[in-house]
C-alpha cells in the first residue's frame, strides 16, 4: 500500500515577524574550549585557520564573522594565544573578532592592485604569528577529504602561497589538513548548544517563509525574476544561489533567475537557503495531473509519491543513536537509487554554511547525535520528468536539550511543539521526540504548484 496521498490540506500557519538571536560570550567560550581540548587530543601545537566569502564557516565558527570579499586567516596556539591574519579593508575587523586575537596585516589577502604597504615575503607574516620550526601545524580550509587512495591529511584546501609559506617555517612533514575536527564525525561544528540553535533557527525558518511566500504567490505569467524576489529577504546572505526557475534549467549555463515566464505545465524549481537552513521544492505549474503533458501525466504517481514516502520515512525514522548507514538503507528500502536516480547523501550536516558534512551514506558507522542540525536532501529523478523536491531542515535534541531549550528559549520551544504538531495532526506524520523541525514548512509538498490546496500527507488507513 503507498505511504501518502494528495489531499486538501491545511497550509503551515503564517507567523510574525522573525527576530536573530545572537551567539552569547559563553557559547563562543565553549567553542573556543572544544577546538583546544581537540587540538590536545590531536597534539597540535597551532592551527592555522582560513576563510574566504564562499569558505569561511570554521573560520567564523570562533571569529564571529566573516572576511567579506577578502581572505583571512585565524592562527591559534595551543596556548590559546591568537592572531588574526586580514587584509586592507578588514583590519577593523579585530576589534570586533569574537575571540581576543593580535592583528597582522597582510596585504597578500587584499583584493587585486590594493596597496601592498607592508610587503614582505609571506613566511614572515605567520612568523610573527608565532609559527616555529618543528611545530605540528593543523590547516582548516573548508573541506575534510575522504578519498581512499589519497592521503587525506595531505591533501590542503588553502591556497598553496599560504601553504607554502607555513611549510617553509615549520617543516613540510609538520603539516596536515585537520579539517575533521570541525565538521568530521566528531567534529566541534558538528553539535549545537541551545543558543546555537535558536541562533540558526532564524536563518532556516526564514527561508521556510520566503518558500511558503514563493508558493503562494505563483502564478503563469510571472517572471522568474518577481518569483525569486518572494525568495530573498531581510537583507541576509543567501547560503545558495537562489533558485527560481521555469522551463529547462541552466540555458546558456545561466544559474540565476531570469525574463522568463511561468508557463502552465512548467516545470518549477524554488530553493533559497540563509544560515541554518535552507528550503527548497520542486514540481510543475499545473493545477491538476490533467494539465500536464501526456507522457508525464503519472507524475505524483511515477515519482514525487514515491519521494514524499521516502520524506515520510526518514521523518519518522531518524533518531539520536542510530548511525548514518541505518537511515541510509531506509531511504533506499523505500526509495530505491537504481530506480530513482539518486546519488548523493540522503541528508546532511547544516550550519553556518548549507552543505557542512555528511554521516548519512552507504555503511557509515558514524552515529546521529543529539545537537545535529539536518536537512532532508534526497533529489530523486526520471528520465522525462521534472524534480520533486521537498527539502527543509530538523535539529536532533535529546530530553536534556529540549529541556534547556524550554527553559532558554521558552517561545521558541512553544514553536517547535506547535511545527511538530501540525507535522502530526495535519500531515499525520509521526516524529520521534527529539525531532524539532527548524522551519514551519517541513515536509509541507504540493507537487502542483498552482493548486493552494493540494498537498501530500501521509495514508492513514
Amino acid at each position: 500500500m503507498t505511504r501518502y496521498c494528495l489531499t486538501g490540506v491545511e497550509k503551515p500557519p503564517k507567523r510574525g515577524k522573525r527576530i536573530p538571536v545572537a551567539l552569547t560570550d559563553a557559547t563562543m567560550e565553549e567553542r573556543l574550549n572544544r577546538v583546544i581540548g581537540k587540538m590536545d587530543q590531536e597534539n597540535l601545537d597551532v592551527l592555522v585557520i582560513y576563510g574566504d566569502l564562499e569558505h569561511g564557516s570554521n573560520f567564523e565558527y570562533l571569529t564571529g564573522f566573516l572576511p567579506r570579499f577578502e581572505e583571512g586567516i585565524l592562527v591559534l596556539h595551543r596556548d590559546r594565544t591568537a592572531f588574526l591574519m586580514l587584509g586592507n579593508e578588514n583590519t577593523k575587523m579585530v576589534r570586533y573578532s569574537r575571540i581576543p586575537a593580535g592583528l597582522i596585516h597582510v596585504p597578500f589577502l587584499s583584493l587585486p592592485n590594493q596597496p601592498m604597504e607592508d610587503d614582505r615575503p609571506i613566511y614572515e607574516y605567520f612568523a610573527d604569528a608565532g609559527l616555529l620550526h618543528g611545530q605540528r601545524v593543523g590547516m582548516v580550509g573548508w573541506k575534510m577529504f575522504t578519498s581512499r587512495v589519497e592521503d587525506n591529511r595531505k591533501l590542503l584546501d588553502l591556497p598553496a602561497y599560504l601553504t607554502e609559506a607555513v611549510k617553509t617555517i615549520v617543516g613540510g612533514s609538520r603539516v596536515a589538513n585537520v579539517s575533521h575536527l570541525f565538521i568530521g564525525s566528531h567534529g566541534v561544528r558538528t553539535t549545537n548548544n541551545a543558543n546555537e540553535i535558536a541562533h540558526y533557527e532564524f536563518g532556516a525558518a526564514l527561508a521556510g517563509d520566503c518558500m511558503a511566500d514563493a508558493l503562494e504567490h505563483i502564478r503563469t505569467g510571472m517572471t522568474e525574476m518577481e518569483l525569486g524576489a518572494f525568495l530573498n529577504a531581510s537583507g541576509q546572505r543567501c547560503s545558495v544561489v537562489t533558485i527560481a526557475a521555469a522551463g529547462e534549467r541552466f540555458e546558456n549555463g545561466n544559474l540565476y533567475p531570469g525574463s522568463r515566464k511561468v508557463k502552465a505545465g512548467d516545470k518549477v524549481s524554488l530553493t533559497v537557503g540563509y544560515k541554518g537552513g535552507l528550503s527548497s521544492r520542486a514540481g510543475y505549474a499545473v493545477e491538476k495531473r490533467e494539465q500536464l503533458l501526456k507522457p508525464v501525466q503519472d507524475y505524483v504517481e511515477q515519482l514525487a509519491g514515491p519521494y514524499f514516502a521516502a520524506v515520510i520515512q526518514w521523518l519518522e525514522s531518524i533518531r539520536i543513536g542510530m548511525t548514518g548507514g541505518e537511515l541510509y538503507r531506509k531511504i533506499q528500502n523505500v526509495l530505491p537509487k537504481e530506480t530513482y536516480n539518486w546519488s548523493l547523501n540522503p541528508g546532511h550536516l547544516t550550519g553556518d554554511e548549507e552543505w557542512m558534512s555528511s554521516p548519512i551514506y552507504q555503511d557509515s558507522e558514524e552515529v546521529l547525535k543529539s545537537g545535529m542540525m539536518l536537512q532532508i536532501d534526497i533529489i530523486p529523478g526520471k528520465p522525462e520528468y521534472g524534480g520533486a523536491g521537498c527539502e527543509s531542515g530538523i535539529v536532533l535534541a535529546d530530553r536534556e536539550l529540549r529541556a534547556e531549550m524550554q527553559r532558554a528559549y521558552p517561545q521558541l520551544y512553544h514553536v517547535f511543539m506547535e511545527r511538530r504538531n501540525y507535522i502530526k495532526d495535519v500531515l499525520h506524520i509521526q516524529v520521534p521526540a527529539e525531532v524539532l523541525p527548524m522551519s514551519d514548512m517541513v515536509a509541507f509538498y504540493r507537487p502542483y504548484f498552482l493548486n493552494r490546496e493540494l498537498a501530500f500527507v501521509k495514508r492513514t488507513e
